[in-house]
Formats: C-alpha cells, structure tokens, sequence
C-alpha cells in the first residue's frame, strides 16, 4: 500500500474534505480512528461549514459522533464541579490542564477532543491535604504497585494517576509540569502567577495563553509516548491560531520560554506545526528561535519526529517507525531523568515489573 497521511493532509487543509470520494472517506475515517482524532474531524467539518458537501454516509458517522461530544463536555464540566467541592474546604486553588482546560475554556482545541482523564495542578505544599480529601471522596491509586508509587512520589512531577471508585473516572494531580529530576524544571510559582480564573466557574483557573501553549509544547516534545502524538500537534496548532490572533502572543511566546527554561520545546513546536499542519507561525520567530539545537541534532529529530507525528495507523507507517518510537521513549526518560536514576528506573521495568506481575498472575 502506498502511503498516504490523508489526515494530515486534511487537518492541514480542511476545505479538502469536500473533494474527497469514498475510497479516501474510507481511508481518512480509518486513520481519524486509530489516532483518536473522529470526532475532531468531525467538528472540523462542522466548523468549516463543509457538511452539506460530504457524502451521505459520513454525515450519518459524523451525526453519530455530535451525542457523544456532548456527553463528554457534560461529564467533563460535571466532573471538575466535583472536584471543586471536595477542594473548596481547603482553600487550595485549582488550575485545570490540557483537554478540561481546553473544554470548560471553550477553546478551538477543546471541540471534539475526547480524553480519559482529566489533569489538575495544585500546589506541591498542598498535596497531601490534597490527595486526602481526594480519598475521602471516592478517588483511590490506580496503580498499586510499590515501586510506581515510589517513583511517582519521589521523582515525578504529580501523584499516582487516582481512579473514582464508583465513576472510574482517572484523575491526574500534577504540583509541577516537569519532574525536579528533569534536565529543565519550569518553576509553578510562575505558573501560578499568570493563572487566570475560568470565567462562570469560581474556584478554578487555566493557565496564561502563553503558558498553555508551553505545557502543551513540552507535553508533546519532553515526554517519550506518542499514542497521541499528531493530535498532541493539533492542539498545538489550534492554540497558536486562536491565541496568536493577538500580536502581542507572538512577542511574549519566546521570552516566556527562556523564564520556563522550555525553549527547546517550543521550537521543536513551532518547527513541526508549521511543517506539518501549516501554522502561521511568524518567519521571523521562527528563525531566531533560541531552542534551536545544533544542525545534526535537528536532522535526527525531523527524521523521529516526522514519523512519530503522523497518523497512527499501518498506511502513514515505514520500516523505521517503531525505532524512531523506541528512540524518542529514550530520550523522553533521558530528559526526565538523570543517568543512574534512568538505568535503574528501565532495568526495574524491564526485568523485575514483568516477573513481579507474572508471580502475582
């Protein structure tokens, strides 16, 4: 089979969609699916005006897809409402993240955007108050094990991932958006600073249009797993649209990534949106981004990036992609951790977590 990243090409250029016929509807849906992007398609279609010109078939898919978006905004708003309650005694503020943040901000990069989990941040001071009255109202550990509760606690950034007990629901409690072990640390204090509060919801805040657009940069481009990594892209994408509307965006984006210490990040964002989705990131900016790392460095990370960024499915695959993965899962630890503490973490979960699971078994 040829390859075709259909997808990319239609998030790049929505009007296309109109143009296409069945067999490329066929292939778009498929590789929509496996990347977890149907419904954003679908509300893209919506946005652009294009339903009426598509064929019948797929406005019959796209229909089916309008009750679940809206169940899930529901559940999601009524999610951060609980939430909200069992911290209110407390007097802990609460910032949203990533999808809630984009859902209850009503931004571009929030419509159709599905997740399993919702991502908060509170202050590290707070944790512990935190994580108890959390328990106290039905959240418990999803993952028991000694060894990642340790090195969630110890090392990480937020707590073990909590699941509701009653509603399943996961939970991400975050004090920082990088581990102290990690060869940068963007500091929450600044975070906190520039929050804003969500506007009709009391209690809750997102982060600064700049720094919203930095924790998505440095999600996608400081982890290692990229199951999401095109629409992590896409949300880039939608969020420099919409914030860089304002002129003054564009001028304050790279010296907030030189105070968060994310510059690398941010160029690595700036770079492959505009390759691949076409962002109109300014050419100036561009060029003299400060993250920008030597020209080899550069060469390798096209050549990863530019195949762990397409469409997740067997027609967007070459040979090299499950090592370019294997690479960049590498130095997403690397990043997240200093040497002996990474040779330790991956011999521990690659030899002793598996046999620990097969005895329990």
């Amino acid at each position: 089979m040829k390859r075709r990243a259909l997808l990319l090409e239609v998030l790049r250029a929505p009007g296309a969609m109109a143009t296409l016929g069945l067999a490329e509807w066929d292939l778009l849906l498929r590789q929509a699916e496996h990347s977890g992007m149907s419904a954003i398609l679908s509300c893209l279609a919506e946005e652009q005006g294009l339903l009426d010109l598509l064929p019948a078939p797929v406005r019959t898919q796209f229909g089916w897809l309008q009750a679940p978006v809206r169940r899930h905004r529901q559940a999601v708003g009524w999610e951060v409402r609980q939430l909200a309650r069992v911290l209110a005694p407390l007097g802990v503020p609460l910032l949203l993240l990533k999808g809630a943040a984009y859902a209850l901000a009503e931004l571009p990069a929030g419509r159709g955007r599905l997740f399993s989990d919702i991502d908060i941040l509170v202050p590290e001071a707070a944790l512990g108050e935190v994580e108890a009255a959390l328990m106290l109202d039905g959240w418990v550990s999803a993952n028991p094990d000694p060894y990642d509760q340790r090195y969630y606690r110890e090392w990480m950034h937020e707590l073990p991932p909590m699941q509701h007990a009653r509603r399943q629901t996961i939970l991400d409690v975050h004090h920082a958006i990088l581990p102290r072990t990690a060869a940068v640390w963007p500091n929450p204090a600044l975070l906190w600073e520039a929050a804003l509060p969500l506007p009709g919801q009391p209690g809750l805040r997102v982060l600064a249009p700049v720094d919203m657009v930095l924790h998505s940069a440095v999600h996608l481009f400081h982890e290692g797993e990229f199951e999401h990594g095109l629409r992590g892209l896409f949300d880039l994408h939608r969020l420099l649209v919409h914030f860089g509307a304002d002129l003054g965006f564009w001028e304050a984006l790279p010296a907030r990534a030189r105070a968060l210490e994310v510059e690398r990040s941010l160029f690595y964002a700036l770079r492959y949106t505009s390759l691949m989705l076409g962002t109109p990131v300014p050419a100036t900016l561009l060029a003299a981004a400060a993250g920008r790392p030597p020209a080899a460095v550069l060469a390798l990370m096209d050549a990863l990036f530019g195949r762990v960024l397409q469409p997740l499915h067997p027609s967007c695959e070459d040979r090299f992609g499950g090592a370019a993965r294997f690479a960049l899962y590498l130095r997403g630890n690397w990043l997240r951790m200093p040497p002996l503490l990474l040779a330790r973490h991956l011999l521990h979960k690659a030899l002793l977590s598996p046999r620990r699971k097969e005895i329990a078994g």
